[in-house]
């Protein structure tokens, strides 16, 4: 029945900020950029190198996420990367922080988190 997921989507409290946290440091391409006058909001498709999509959305007065990264929902989204340590480098060269990496208990493999500029959780998981 299901055959992936196709997409995850972020709101996001300042557009510019954003769009050039996920294009700029995270690398992701974008697809298409839209704004839709009617909502006075911006949707950015944005896609990853194995076809899976961000879409990326601006509203205005949006609340802010409840709690971190506890808050009943979503809890954070995992990038796959081959190299975490590689990664890091790449995101403190950007002034993201990242928390200090973990192992996963049961498959062995590294991971950590850092946020993008609304705090969302973001994890890379090495693969």
């Amino acid at each position: 029945m299901l055959k992936g997921i196709h997409h995850a989507a972020i709101i996001c409290s300042d557009y510019a900020k954003s769009k050039h946290f996920y294009t700029q440091i995270l690398g992701l391409e974008i697809l298409a950029e839209n704004y839709r006058e009617a909502r006075d909001s911006y949707k950015l498709d944005l896609a990853l190198p194995n076809g899976n999509q961000v879409e990326l959305f601006s509203f205005a007065g949006v609340p802010a996420r409840p709690s971190y990264p506890e808050a009943c929902g979503l809890r954070h989204l995992a990038f796959a990367v081959e190299s975490i340590d590689s990664v890091i480098e790449h995101l403190l060269k950007h002034g993201v922080e990242v928390e200090p990496v973990r192992v996963d208990e049961y498959t062995g493999k590294k991971f950590t988190f850092f946020s993008d500029p609304d705090q969302l959780p973001l994890e890379i998981y090495q693969i």
